[in-house]
């Protein structure tokens, strides 16, 4: 067995631990579901489309509001690294906010937003804001000075500074922190969905649920923890590719 498959054994096992329970004791059962009757489930919802739908709506919920967050992280962040008065400034204010649950921010996206992508959008925004943030403050302040001294040398303007210098030494660890703000973007996504957005993975587990469906609302489950892991797993090869041995680097807030 080669290495990176010894971590299916605890799964598999426990999978075939629950289908040996299942069977033994006969279940029927509103709340749960065996591993096999999940599994029929899933293949069914693939091949009517079901997953795919849901699938599809969720991804682009999560990755509109990623490029937002993305967007609004990276640029804050870069000023903060580089200016310190500048992070003085804004050092109360980040902290005051970052702490805020995104989930918290549905009611009011709701009255401004309604239902819809607008709001889940808005949302995931939010969330992904500040790990993109924090995390690029921090590889910003970490770069050699040299570099920063090399650059006033050439008389870099700021944005030639930033662009041929800040960004190319600080952009492992932003790779970093975008992949932690995908996570969170998948996490969040997928909260608002089960608690007020009618649309993608979140909903359509709700309403597997509701119907009393637990097979399917296994599969979705299931389905959606794969998912996760397929575009974490995508990440992660390109970061090694992309940054060799700079991409063990991980930077803390």
């Amino acid at each position: 067995m080669t290495r990176k498959w010894r971590g299916a054994v605890v799964p598999v096992t426990l999978l075939v631990l629950a289908e040996i329970y299942c069977f033994a004791t006969n279940l029927e059962s509103d709340s749960l579901a065996r591993p096999s009757d999940i599994a029929v489930a899933a293949v069914q919802a693939l091949l009517d489309g079901e997953i795919l739908r849901s699938t599809a709506q969720t991804l682009w919920a999560a990755a509109a509001g990623l490029g937002i967050g993305f967007t609004i992280g990276l640029s804050v962040g870069v000023l903060l690294g580089l200016f310190a008065i500048f992070n003085d400034l804004m050092e109360f204010s980040i902290e005051a906010f970052r702490p805020i649950p995104s989930v918290a921010l549905i009611p009011v996206a709701m009255l401004l937003l309604g239902f819809g992508y607008g709001m889940e959008i808005s949302i995931v925004a939010f969330a992904t804001t500040w790990p993109i943030l924090i995390l690029t403050r921090a590889a910003i302040s970490g770069i050699e000075p040299r570099l920063i001294e090399v650059a006033r040398a050439l008389r870099f303007g700021l944005f030639a500074r930033i662009w041929k210098i800040v960004l190319p030494a600080a952009l492992p660890r932003i790779f970093v922190a975008l992949r932690l703000a995908i996570g969170v973007a998948l996490v969040v996504a997928v909260t608002v969905e089960i608690s007020s957005n009618p649309l993608g993975l979140g909903y359509a587990m709700m309403s597997a649920q509701q119907s009393l469906h637990p097979d399917l609302m296994f599969a979705l489950l299931f389905w959606t923890g794969l998912v996760g892991w397929a575009v974490n797993a995508g990440l992660l090869q390109l970061q090694r590719r992309f940054f060799g041995p700079a991409a063990a680097v991980e930077v803390l807030p």
